[in-house]
């Protein structure tokens, strides 16, 4: 039996998960990188809604650490921190003696992946687009890696009926629909807004919003003419951490007092991981979201 370390991409439901596997094992011509490690009980979960999903699948019992935005269900704290998924430590990660890492797409910084890539320690990177229909495909990625596929195929389904039932809902709104801004942070006085290709853009556009700030891409800071041309109806921020914010806070910011949301102080906060996640939660997340920006009009 040989082993050799592999870096492959696997076609997955349509788009490319990426696996990185040490300690190769092939057995009647399969290779483990197609499987993940179904048997693995000592995982490393990196990544709140990879975590999120390990709990739900139950397959709690088998994760040994987590990193430091995977905090729910609050049991998960009880878990070992590896330190936040963008600032990730080989030696805490590799101390856990993990035989299998699973991880969000994005974590790193890439030093530390080559390390673990080298370690002979499976590690599956599950892609997490922001987008409501591949939540589905990120849960049966993760079933598959620890060998749930069943269960994850179930949850999967679930997941995609309650975004296909809010869509439903969602379109019944009437009226206008409403300009919602993200604002990820406030710093000096400029906004840090979700633009396009973001988890908030995407969130706000299934609970029935208009994403304020869509000519700008990602996460960036918005200059004060384009917040006052953007008239946002609603402010939504995060609830936790350095990112939670007050109504003072935001109103208070010149090129804010002249758009509607100022006016009637609308201002939505919510926990970051059940909005942003884009995990089993997110009907749910997405539906609160659109209960709040049209009050009465959905429950």
């Amino acid at each position: 039996m040989g082993s050799s370390f592999v870096f492959r991409r696997v076609r997955s439901g349509g788009f490319f998960a990426a696996v990185l596997l040490g300690a190769v094992l092939f057995a009647g011509g399969a290779s483990a990188a197609e499987k993940g490690n179904p048997e693995a009980g000592r995982i490393v979960s990196i990544g709140g809604t990879i975590t999120e999903i390990l709990y739900a699948l139950g397959a709690q019992d088998r994760v040994v650490a987590r990193d430091s935005t995977s905090f729910y269900p609050a049991e998960a704290n009880s878990k070992p921190d590896v330190g936040y998924m963008r600032a990730l430590s080989a030696e805490g990660i590799l101390g856990q003696k993990p035989d299998l890492i699973l991880m969000e797409e994005g974590s790193g910084p890439p030093p530390v992946l080559e390390i673990l890539k080298a370690s002979e320690v499976p590690m599956v990177v599950v892609p997490t687009p922001p987008e409501a229909g591949k939540i589905g495909q990120k849960i049966r990625d993760v079933g598959a890696a620890v060998g749930l596929s069943d269960k994850a195929e179930a949850l999967a389904a679930r997941t995609e009926d309650g975004l296909k039932k809010l869509a439903d809902d969602v379109a019944k709104i009437p009226g206008p629909k409403k300009k919602v801004l993200f604002v990820l942070s406030l710093s000096n006085g400029r906004v840090m807004a979700g633009g396009a290709d973001t988890e908030a853009g995407a969130v706000i556009e299934m609970a029935g919003g208009v994403n304020a700030a869509p000519t700008i891409n990602g996460y960036k800071p918005l200059a004060d003419e384009a917040v006052i041309a953007a008239q946002p109806d609603v402010i939504l921020s995060m609830s936790r951490g350095d990112h939670q914010l007050t109504p003072e806070q935001v109103f208070a910011i010149p090129s804010m007092q002249t758009t509607p949301a100022a006016a009637s102080k609308a201002l939505v906060s919510m926990d970051g991981l059940l909005l942003l996640g884009f995990g089993p939660r997110t009907p749910e997340a997405a539906r609160a979201l659109a209960a709040q920006i049209y009050p009465g009009a959905i429950n």
